[in-house]
């Protein structure tokens, strides 16, 4: 029987010297960045101490059991067959999103992002040298859903790729297989290629189903890179350590081509972790990790109905994020700062992720159930002092 994951005390996580505990003073709760407040999985724990213990801390050598692990891994968890020989690895994946994009798109060239979408995503197409083509995610007034219309106007428009995220990020959205092939046939008619960070896809909850973009169809085979990593389910991100995945000959070629200083990127701790948390000794632990996330997911919407009733929240498909609607309290375009202020309570920016996030915040809760308890207690608290 699954037993479900208890959060480390609010003593020990305050020692951690992470971004999460870091950048607001002790009496903020911090529920901002994507970190969460459990312990390691234990075969990671065991796999760096034992690293420590012998001084293993030199560079990333250029084969290692990290692309088979995960292909197991895949087999396991999703029911996907990934080739190891068409898996690379970097430091990132904002990193491998960027170098893919770079290698596929030229310079002044279109990128479709779907906002409300995690805000690197605007600055890594940047970053590539493309342009933010903008195509939000439609609200069907039940969940979020791809702008198949938007984005065949877009690339009949010109845009040469389109950045995916699957599972979104924050919406918490498992996006549908036949969205998914119908987006991949649309890249593939328009000479464009799909690059789809797929980092939250072990954290899909149990009432929905993670869909690997290559795994949709031959099309999706043909134009796609998927980028993952163990760090958002394992909270490994300190560690470095990314993968790009390919299902075809010229997706391969391109990954393959990139300059070896991509892989050169990962941090050994980050793919020894990786190997150790891909590995069937740590699926015990990611059950439990479920287990608790689904209650909290719940349990966020049962505290916004008592103490946020005008708040607009679904509960997500996917991911230890909330995407929280508070427009209904008059609080201006970015109410986290409100809320950090008035409530000690950090959150999110909502505007960060487009403009589509104006009124809204982001709350973690990869957290214990007190925390999440504490944290929208004190804005309901603010909201009834508003009025």
């Amino acid at each position: 029987m699954t037993t479900p994951l208890r959060a480390l005390p609010m003593e020990v996580l305050r020692q951690r010297s992470s971004t999460k505990w870091r950048t607001y003073p002790d009496d903020v709760l911090p529920m901002f960045v994507a970190e969460t407040d459990f312990p390691l999985a234990p075969a990671v724990t065991e796999r760096l101490e034992q690293a420590i213990a012998i001084g293993d801390t030199g560079y990333t050598p250029p084969r290692l059991a990290l692309a088979e692990s995960y292909a197991a891994f895949a087999r396991r968890r999703h029911g996907w067959e990934v080739d190891p020989a068409r898996i690379r690895w970097t430091g990132d994946v904002m990193m491998g999103v960027v170098e893919v994009l770079r290698a596929t798109v030229r310079p002044g060239d279109r990128v479709v992002v779907m906002p409300p979408v995690y805000p690197p995503f605007f600055d890594s197409v940047e970053e590539a040298g493309g342009v933010v083509e903008r195509v939000p995610l439609r609200d069907t007034g039940e969940g979020w859903e791809i702008d198949l219309d938007g984005i065949a106007d877009a690339l009949r428009g010109g845009a040469r790729a389109i950045l995916l995220c699957n599972p979104h990020n924050p919406t918490g959205t498992a996006h549908s297989r036949a969205s998914l092939r119908a987006l991949a046939g649309l890249a593939e008619s328009h000479g464009a290629v799909v690059v789809s960070d797929e980092i939250h896809a072990p954290l899909t909850h149990p009432d929905a189903e993670f869909v690997p973009f290559l795994s949709v169809s031959d099309a999706a085979a043909r134009v796609g890179y998927a980028v993952t990593s163990a760090s958002k389910a394992f909270n490994l991100a300190g560690l470095k350590c990314a993968l790009m995945i390919t299902a075809s000959d010229g997706p391969s070629k391109v990954v393959t081509d990139l300059p070896w200083e991509v892989e050169w990127r990962t941090g050994l701790f980050g793919a020894l972790a990786a190997i150790a948390a891909f590995a069937p000794e740590s699926d015990d632990w990611l059950d439990g990790l479920l287990l608790t996330l689904d209650g909290n997911r719940r349990l966020l919407a049962d505290l916004l109905a008592e103490h946020l009733p005008a708040a607009g929240y679904r509960i997500p498909q996917a991911g230890y994020l909330g995407w929280i609607d508070v427009r209904a309290y008059g609080w201006g375009d970015n109410p986290a700062s409100r809320i950090l202020r008035d409530a000690k309570v950090a959150l999110h920016r909502g505007p960060l992720f487009g403009d589509e996030g104006r009124g809204h915040v982001r709350v973690n809760f990869g957290c214990s159930p007190e925390l999440l308890t504490d944290a929208i207690a004190r804005i309901g608290e603010l909201a009834r002092s508003s009025r």
